[in-house]
């Protein structure tokens, strides 16, 4: 996928910014700490998840005093590289958004088109935090490579809300029982598609892994669906959690409590990664989710790195873009200053700075030259 065009206003700091004719290759966006570097990764990133990857729309993305938001943008993508255009207005709760010319009925339609993979200071939260991290990481992907998961997906979660909401009234146990045949059946499915994307996953997890760890082992994927899956069918588990579920007023087991992580041949057991690792597996699992789309669907999506200098060393720098460089993926970067592993790599970039509530061109020239 190849953004050519971007447009937004009223997110964060800026009023409104027009950006065109943005090339293939590398896209840099330089500018001071605070200058609103992040915030143009943002609003790509919207149109991709339907909300920031720092928050929720309502949370501050809305520039302050201002009722909504909005972003617009054009790339081609697809094997006939077909111009696509998309248009959200954002106001928190409520929201409008077209796609080649059509009004969007949900912002799974919207997300579904344009796929952005972004790797930022709060990617390391994929290893070391919650098991919610991972299941949105898990699930996006499905999403764009399996035809089949998000009605799936979506008969699970209704299940569950429908289930939590008779839990909390506190009927008799049997009046559970169609929902826990419900549930039981779209949280198999939806467990079995999971599965299935990690074996996927797994090939291209242990390539990029070994590019950027190699000193831990080779790596490899676990997966917990959320019950004791080997011993019972979830119907039977769900049967016997009713008492507890009753107790507690929700639902205790399932994939709502599906976790997966990333173990290495070559690092003890109980042994944690140290900051830097979980950086770096953080890192691996993003790109690896990238080559895996880029297989399934014969493209690489748009790859958004923030900060990238801040986060990695000089030499996973040069990895890492000489990764998504040979790839041909068009990479959006942003830094205090043109990083250097660009100029090592003799790599050519579009280069903008932000300044001031504005971005605008810088001349046009290899990085590596403009140093």
């Amino acid at each position: 996928m190849h953004l050519t065009r971007l447009q937004f206003a009223r997110l964060r700091c800026f009023d409104e910014v027009a950006l065109e004719a943005l090339e293939a290759g590398v896209v840099l966006f330089t500018g001071a700490n605070g200058a609103g570097k992040t915030s143009v990764l943002e609003a790509v990133h919207l149109l991709g998840y339907g909300r920031s990857f720092r928050g929720r729309v309502r949370d501050g993305l809305i520039r302050s005093g201002a009722a909504d938001l909005q972003v617009y943008a054009e790339w081609r993508g697809g094997n006939d590289g077909r111009l696509h255009r998309a248009g959200l207005q954002h106001a928190g709760r409520h929201w409008a958004a077209r796609l080649d010319g059509e009004a969007v009925a949900t912002l799974a339609d919207l997300c579904a088109a344009f796929a952005v993979v972004t790797f930022e200071p709060g990617s390391h939260e994929l290893i070391a935090g919650g098991a919610e991290h991972r299941r949105r990481f898990l699930d996006w992907a499905l999403f764009h490579v399996e035809p089949t998961f998000l009605p799936v997906w979506r008969r699970f979660a209704r299940a569950l809300k429908q289930r939590n909401a008779l839990l909390k009234s506190g009927p008799v146990p049997a009046a559970l029982e169609p929902w826990d045949r419900e549930l039981g059946e779209a949280g198999e499915q939806l467990t079995r598609l999971r599965l299935g994307f990690l074996d996927c996953l797994r090939p291209a997890l242990v390539e990029t892994a070994d590019e950027f760890l190699p000193e831990l082992g080779t790596a490899d994927l676990g997966f917990h669906p959320g019950w004791r899956r080997e011993e019972l069918p979830l119907h039977d588990a769900l049967v016997l959690s009713r008492e507890r579920d009753l107790l507690l007023g929700h639902t205790t087991v399932g994939p709502q409590r599906a976790d997966w992580q990333v173990r290495y041949a070559g690092l003890p057991g109980r042994e944690s990664l140290s900051r830097g690792q979980e950086k770096l597996t953080a890192l691996a699992c993003v790109l690896a989710q990238a080559r895996e789309f880029a297989r399934a669907r014969g493209e690489w999506p748009v790859i958004c790195l923030d900060d990238l200098a801040s986060e990695l060393d000089r030499p996973h720098q040069e990895q890492v873009l000489r990764v998504l460089l040979s790839s041909g993926a068009q990479v959006l970067l942003t830094g205090t200053d043109p990083p250097p592993a660009l100029r090592a790599l003799d790599a050519p970039a579009q280069w903008f700075h932000v300044e001031q509530r504005r971005v605008f061109p810088r001349p046009p020239a290899q990085v590596g030259g403009a140093l």
